[in-house]
């Protein structure tokens, strides 16, 4: 599951079952050392998870709870997804702390988890688990991605129904409860918000394409096909990863397989504003989803400890 973009400078991993927070200074390379690292309570699996700015609370979910963990490990509440799902595969619950540090986006996979009703949104107090506003989505999804607007507070969920797609949603908090927003796609995959919160990336469903939308209204400014990256579209597709290096370049990935059945990828610079292909850009990781841009001009990769190791670009990157 992808990791919320840009909450106040602040990254996480899930390592050895433990949340571990960095919080990189400007010119801090390398693989970096977590700020502060959180212990879930006992018996909890981890799915998703977030932190508050301060670095003195942790948020996860399990298969069946959103929990909220001081640094001493102390839980503070915990919120049931119910009914208990019995369950375990194909469905992941996903959380994403506010900029704000108010509340707790859920996304609840509730029809995978056998609830008998489609998935559900849920905004929590994230001081004290309550529910503030709940919308159903009518979706049917296995999980979903939430990308933080940087300015307006409004939230975006991908819902991933698998085979039958991929549905885009946006919401705010009101004081009548949640503002909803479908977008009017079920084909388009979201991969990241711009840093200056006016666009935002998504990839084809079916792999055929990327494109780069308004914000908010989604209007498309263009569209790169995987030919205009000089690959064959019946042997290559776009990879669901990449996203804005900085406000003016996206890095997107086309993978594909040689004639002996050997995976390649390649990462490219495209030019954010205009779709002009720059050049070929090595990120550095050994796999296709091992790119974490950071919209600042940095990037990261994965260390094989699994702690993050960040990168900068220069023109020879």
């Amino acid at each position: 599951m992808a990791e919320s973009r840009r909450p106040q400078g602040i990254v996480t991993r899930l390592i050895d079952g433990r949340i571990c927070a960095y919080e990189p200074a400007a010119d801090a390379m390398g693989v970096l050392s977590p700020a502060m690292v959180w212990t879930p309570s006992v018996g909890d699996d981890v799915i998703d998870h977030a932190v508050a700015a301060d670095l003195q609370r942790a948020y996860y979910t399990t298969l069946n709870a959103v929990v909220c963990v001081t640094t001493d490990g102390a839980e503070v509440w915990r919120s049931g997804l119910e009914p208990e799902s019995v369950r375990r595969h194909g469905h992941k619950p996903g959380c994403v702390l506010s900029l704000d540090g108010l509340v707790v986006w859920v996304y609840r996979p509730d029809a995978m988890a056998g609830r008998d009703r489609p998935d559900q949104w849920v905004a929590l107090d994230a001081a004290s688990g309550a529910v503030m506003a709940q919308a159903d989505l009518q979706t049917v999804g296995h999980g979903g991605v939430q990308l933080l607007h940087g300015t307006s507070g409004q939230v975006l969920v991908d819902v991933g129904e698998g085979q039958d797609g991929s549905v885009i949603f946006r919401a705010s908090l009101t004081e009548s409860g949640m503002d909803l927003f479908s977008y009017p796609w079920d084909d388009r995959c979201l991969i990241d918000l711009s840093p200056d919160g006016r666009h935002f990336m998504t990839v084809d469903h079916a792999q055929a394409d990327i494109a780069i939308h308004t914000y908010p209204e989604g209007e498309v400014a263009f569209t790169l096909p995987v030919d205009a990256f000089d690959h064959d579209p019946e042997e290559a597709y776009v990879e669901w990863c990449g996203g804005y290096l900085s406000p003016d370049i996206v890095i997107v990935t086309i993978t594909g397989e040689t004639d002996d059945e050997q995976e390649w990828f390649r990462h490219y610079r495209v030019d954010a504003t205009s779709g002009q292909i720059q050049a070929e850009f090595d990120g550095r990781g050994g796999k296709p989803y091992d790119i974490h841009p950071l919209g600042d001009g940095t990037w990261l990769t994965t260390d094989p400890s699994g702690h993050p190791v960040r990168w900068t670009y220069s023109e020879d990157g």
